[in-house]
């Protein structure tokens, strides 16, 4: 019951710093409104601007895990929430666009380190029964750290009539939240290794784990799911709009309702997932659950009322299939390896995040909102298939060794 206990204070702790992470994904986004006027910018720089955290953060993901291996998880969640709360400042004092690149490019370097950190932390220190549930606790907190930023910071710019306090106060709670996990960071010592980690193998060498077609399926499978969710993103409200000729304030519900509906899939998949040994599985019904909903949101044969349960199902599958997800990762992980494995592979988030935007915004400008939804289909088709075959591959390996 103690170690039981020991997992829900550390996935809790875990679960706070993937927030705060996902929080600051939108540290400038909510407040482009006051930003575009007093800085005189056009739509062109401010999404540059998210462009450049993106990136950013892609490029430090993809070679964080290399630190996180060699110097443990828990002094880059520090340095990389301190960054964080830096970027915050940054951001608040500037006054020029060169600041603005700078205080997002910060941000990027801070949150390129999570994903390396987390996964690290919870495969070293979460028990094997637990680790499901830890995955979809883990998913859950950054949907409300997605949650909570647009809520915070348009609040503080409401209350104070300033978009610079919103953001000073976003870094005072990027500090609040590094001073609770320095306070509590015995409970982070990564470098423990439980009894389930005993066994031992030869450490890997960087360059051999870029030649693991179980990293690059990795990679490909993420990188589709993130392309297909920056349409949701970035487009849906405007897509909504123009199939189905319904008011904005629908569209942002369907939105919530997504958002909402993928944290409860992501804990409904964290049970199944224990369930069920071949991730693949989950993954494939999840996602069949999302593509058609996707499918029929783009053929806009229903009427407009019925476009917030669409979104609720298709974010309800979405969801779904994240702990599995991370139980496959973790099954074609090399032992020694988890922080440049973990980084290197959800680097494809950031690629497919950046990348995404621009197809879907000419499909806008082609006046082919539907395509986005079709794209969203397709993509996650291709993503089921690229699951089989990684989870194919782990099994293969077991039967090998």
């Amino acid at each position: 019951m103690n170690s039981n206990k020991k997992d829900v204070e550390i996935i809790s702790l875990i679960g706070l710093a993937h927030s705060i992470s996902h929080f600051f994904h939108l540290i400038i986004a909510p407040l482009f409104p006051w930003i575009k006027v007093e800085f005189g910018l056009t739509y062109a720089e401010l999404g540059l601007l998210m462009t450049t955290f993106y990136v950013v953060s892609s490029v430090v993901q993809s070679t964080s895990g290399l630190l996180v291996d060699r110097y443990g998880a828990r002094p880059m969640l520090f340095i990389g929430i301190f960054f964080l709360m830096i970027s915050a400042f940054i951001l608040g004092f500037a006054q020029t666009y060169t600041m603005l690149l700078i205080g997002v490019s910060i941000a990027g370097i801070g949150n390129g380190v999570f994903h390396p950190v987390d996964y690290t932390m919870i495969n070293h220190l979460i028990k094997e029964k637990n680790l499901a549930h830890a995955y979809s606790v883990h998913g859950v907190t950054g949907y409300l750290g997605w949650a909570a930023a647009p809520l915070f910071l348009l609040s503080l710019t409401a209350l104070f009539d300033s978009w610079r306090v919103a953001e000073f106060g976003a870094g005072i709670l990027a500090g609040i939240v590094l001073l609770i996990l320095l306070y509590r960071r015995k409970q982070l010592e990564d470098h423990v290794v439980e009894e389930h980690h005993e066994e031992k193998e030869a450490p890997i060498a960087t360059l051999a784990i870029f030649k693991l077609p179980s990293m690059w399926m990795s990679w490909l499978f993420f990188y589709l799911t993130s392309f297909g969710f920056a349409g949701i993103q970035s487009f849906s409200s405007s897509a909504l709009v123009d199939i189905y000729q319904i008011p904005i304030s629908l569209t942002a519900s369907s939105y919530t309702l997504f958002m909402i509906c993928s944290a409860l899939g992501l804990i409904a998949g964290g049970f199944v997932a224990t369930k069920i040994s071949d991730p693949d599985r989950v993954i494939t019904t999840a996602f069949l659950i999302s593509g058609v909903m996707a499918i029929v949101t783009g053929m806009g044969i229903f009427p407009g009322w019925t476009v917030p349960v669409l979104f609720a199902l298709m974010g309800f599958g979405g969801g779904m299939a994240g702990p599995a997800r991370d139980l496959m990762v973790r099954a074609g992980t090399p032992k020694g390896a988890s922080g440049r494995v973990f980084g290197l592979v959800y680097s494809g988030i950031d690629f497919g995040a950046a990348s995404g935007p621009v197809l879907f915004g000419l499909f806008m400008d082609w006046k082919s909102p539907e395509i986005i939804f079709y794209s969203i289909a397709v993509l996650q088709l291709f993503a089921v298939l690229v699951a089989h075959l990684l989870n194919q591959h782990n099994k293969n390996k077991l039967a090998v060794i």
